[in-house]
């Protein structure tokens, strides 16, 4: 039996021995109804959602701690903490003033010292922010409630960088917090979004557990994404990690949990066929697989390996091993902007097209000076999708004639690790498998992975002047044609110099019991306005 009929065969079983043992606890109906399980897609190993960039950090995140603007489903940024801005005529002076009756869970006021100190915490690691401190001339408070942002020179995309929905979010923390260094995490979680983090019932590994802020006062309007009012109608939320996806399946068919997170594909007929469950994708605008190289040490420090890694890679591989047979969950992908969106754009992308050439591949890795010297693969075996891809990378790198050492541990300890600049020997790394949500991915803005600017990139820290240039052009453009025409010029240089090697788009779906209601398609579980009844 292969690994997908032994998977169904326990998912479709019953009995609570499938899931280990682990009972649902004996709660009264009231108290169950006002309490959300939910099964997240990883673990939530770290708390620090401007450290990393995680998306089960950004996740939590986005219950615990607000943002001073929103985006929204489409990719507009709302007011969220804020009552109002103004912009001087030049461009160069940002004035934000803070909507009345925000309050962190300590029972302290937010005041415009907090959003100074939590900005500049941000802008220290995000790559919008990076471009925004560039140019910063001061960023202090004016008052208690406003906050005044001089540049010295325009920055137009200011709301969309401050309300974005990739990590790491602007999210705001009280002053002592914020002041921690960016570089290093923090170990205090006050925030005043809707939801407490319950930091005593944490259990890396285990769970997770948010309690509903009380003094909490949403927006009136309608949430969308990022945006709108956050009404929170259950009490409490417990995040139960089960890395088996047999164990998740069989755990959400019993009633033990509400919701799934991303169930993987081979479960869903499993999951469809209980009269009890609902399964939906879960955001059209799907995800972007990521074969992410280390610049920094041979053999990828080299354009010709990396390059190699294109021409020998077939996405149809990747993409089967996370969604299975079902090719309307998948899409090649000759490029990085996210399909169906008015940027994409498959120019330079011939690479990634046509069939594989593993002889002309090996041409070029002899040519880069590969060695034989041993490749260090971090894969996180407790998240499907990068287990997947890890398992396809391990057999394609041998195919090439590389060494493989192949280090499989869990999602945690790769976000760990990755941030490590040492050599590969000294416990660095040079390559790890990861994704981008499709709303990441729609255009350079807020598209982390796609910077090439060294030391101040994403993790591999690729540099390229030319990919820097087209993306500075991007920004730049005055109109949509301008911004198309970059975009092709941006994908054209990414690929030659192999930012990062995408390996397909993909949607996934997510589930849930019939007992909860709410529940929104987007780039992150929106726990507003969620209920549940017993």
């Amino acid at each position: 039996m292969d690994r997908r009929t032994v998977l169904k065969g326990l998912a479709g079983a019953s009995g609570l021995a499938l899931t280990g043992g682990f009972a649902a606890p004996a709660i009264a109906q009231g108290a169950a109804a006002r309490t959300l399980r939910f099964v997240p897609q990883a673990n939530l190993a770290n708390f620090d959602p401007i450290w990393g960039t995680q998306y089960v950090v950004r996740n939590a995140a986005a219950m615990v701690w607000d943002t001073l603007y929103g985006i929204d489903s489409s990719f507009k940024p709302q007011r969220q903490m804020v009552e109002s801005e103004e912009t001087s005529d030049d461009g160069l002076v940002w004035t934000f003033r803070l909507r009345p009756g925000l309050k962190f869970h300590d029972g302290e006021p937010v005041l415009a010292k907090d959003v100074v100190a939590s900005l500049t915490r941000w802008s220290a690691r995000d790559p919008m922010g990076l471009m925004i401190k560039a140019i910063q001339n001061e960023l202090v408070a004016v008052d208690d409630k406003t906050v005044k942002w001089s540049l010295k020179q325009p920055y137009p995309k200011m709301l969309f960088a401050l309300g974005k929905a990739n990590a790491p979010c602007g999210f705001i923390m009280p002053e002592r917090i914020a002041k921690t260094d960016p570089f290093k995490q923090i170990d205090e979680y006050v925030g005043s979004g809707p939801m407490k983090f319950a930091k005593a019932e944490w259990v890396p590994g285990a769970k997770a557990v948010f309690e509903k802020f009380a003094d909490y006062v949403p927006r009136q309007e309608k949430a969308s994404w990022l945006a709108g009012g956050k009404p929170m109608l259950v009490d409490r939320i417990e995040w139960v990690v089960m890395p088996d996806p047999a164990t998740a399946a069989a755990a959400l068919q019993n009633g033990e949990v509400d919701w799934w997170e991303n169930p993987i594909s081979d479960l869903v007929p499993v999951l469809k066929g209980n009269k009890n469950i609902a399964v939906d994708i879960g955001d059209p605008l799907g995800n972007v697989g990521s074969f992410r190289i280390n610049h920094l040490h041979p053999p990828f420090n080299n354009v010709k390996a990396r390059r190699a890694l294109l021409m020998a890679l077939s996405q149809e591989d990747y993409m089967r091993a996370i969604v299975g047979d079902d090719d309307t969950l998948w899409k090649p992908l000759p490029g990085f902007f996210t399909p169906d969106t008015p940027l994409y754009t498959e120019e330079g992308g011939e690479i990634l097209k046509g069939k594989r050439d593993l002889a002309a591949a090996k041409k070029l890795l002899e040519e880069s000076g590969y060695k034989g010297e041993p490749i260090t693969c971090v894969v996180a075996q407790d998240q499907p999708i990068t287990k997947a891809q890890g398992d396809v990378t391990a057999d394609l790198l041998k195919k090439l004639g590389m060494t493989v050492d192949f280090v499989a541990t869990d999602w945690g300890t790769v976000g760990a690790r990755r941030a490590q600049k040492t050599p590969p020997s000294q416990g660095g790394w040079n390559m790890f498998h990861s994704w981008h949500a499709g709303a990441d991915c729609v255009n350079p803005a807020a598209y982390t992975a796609l910077r090439a600017n060294g030391d101040k990139a994403w993790f591999g820290w690729p540099s390229s002047e030319v990919v820097e240039k087209e993306i500075t052009g991007w920004f730049e453009a005055k109109s949509l044609d301008e911004e198309k025409a970059a975009a092709k010029r941006i994908n054209k240089a990414a690929l030659d110099d192999v930012v990062f090697a995408p390996t397909g788009f993909f949607l996934t779906y997510t589930a849930w019991r019939k007992t909860i209601s709410g529940i929104e398609k987007g780039p992150l579980p929106q726990f507003w306005g969620v209920s549940k009844t017993a």
